[in-house]
């Protein structure tokens, strides 16, 4: 039989690309990390790794191998559901990672309810994007994320995570003054337009917050100059209050507050972003995870 320490090994090397990076999340030295899929190579009988350049990467017959022990590591994660769900109260640890606004408008609030229900459960809480947070459940990392996609802009499915929706967040046109921009009271369309040649503060390049924005604004006739990049939607709505820019901001940054900026509608069908919270398989029986789930929807009826 083989060895399932050392097929998590080689699980991990699949979801984190390189052994260094394997060590330092298992707290091994590499030549640990190397020495015990070597091992596994001797039990199974086939060359499992190859090197590429200074990495390496997995054979078909590795490949085969982290699919069963995926299917190992789910039936044991449902062993443990189940070993949780038998007892009286809830214990342990749940690790949650949650994007900017979500961990500001939902997560306290979900908090407070688990505190009162169950004080003797753990929550360590991460602020991370659903691009870092969404591979690190995966190598788990998590136990739970809380997840957001933009209009036409969805997220890849990875396999073995299994996702709930959670709340839809309306987003809208944010004005630096509500009379500095000619037209931006007509329809939401000309509305954008006629920012055109208005400074704009978005997410970096390369987040699906970006993406979706860049796209919008070129539906709308028009590039937008961007002169200002965060991933901090505070910073954003600080420059727009000031009158530096214009953005395109949830209604959960609100946070329950009165806006205190101009807000304008956008056009259907790109005006509302999706949230969800995301778990592995077979981890959304476990009744932390159940329990976390059910504050997160609580919390986010009040909010909305």
């Amino acid at each position: 039989m083989f060895d399932l320490h050392r097929l998590r090994l080689l699980r991990e090397l699949k979801h984190r690309g390189t052994l260094a990076a394997v060590a330092a999340a298992l707290s091994y030295s590499p030549s640990t990390v190397s020495q015990q899929l070597s091992q596994l190579e001797t039990e199974v009988g086939v060359k499992l790794l190859e090197p590429v350049g200074r990495r390496v990467r997995l054979t078909d017959q590795a490949e085969i191998l982290v699919a069963h022990t995926e299917a190992v590591l789910e039936r044991l994660e449902r062993a443990e559901a189940d070993i949780a769900t038998s007892l009286a109260g809830l214990t342990g640890s749940l690790r949650v990672a949650a994007f900017q606004t979500a961990a500001l408008a939902l997560v306290p609030g979900a908090l407070d309810l688990l505190r009162d229900a169950h004080p003797h459960l753990r929550v360590h809480v991460t602020q991370g994007e659903p691009e870092t947070a969404l591979p690190a459940l995966s190598a788990r990392d998590f136990d739970l994320v809380v997840a957001e996609e933009y209009p036409g802009d969805p997220h890849p499915r990875a396999a073995g995570l299994e996702e709930r929706h959670l709340l839809d967040d309306t987003l809208r046109l944010a004005l630096p003054a509500p009379d500095a921009v000619p037209g931006a009271a007509d329809g939401p369309t000309a509305a954008l337009r006629s920012l055109a040649g208005h400074p704009w503060v978005m997410e970096p390049e390369g987040t699906a917050s970006r993406r979706w924005a860049v796209s919008l604004c070129r539906d709308a006739g028009f590039e937008p100059d961007v002169r200002f990049e965060s991933s901090d939607l505070l910073l954003h709505l600080r420059l727009v209050e000031q009158g530096h820019a214009a953005a395109l901001l949830p209604d959960l940054v609100w946070n329950g507050r009165p806006p205190t900026v101009p807000l304008r509608p956008l056009p259907r069908g790109r005006r509302t972003r999706r949230i969800s919270t995301v778990v592995r398989r077979g981890r959304g029986r476990h009744p932390a995870v159940v329990a976390c789930r059910d504050a997160l929807r609580r919390a986010a009826t009040r909010a909305a």
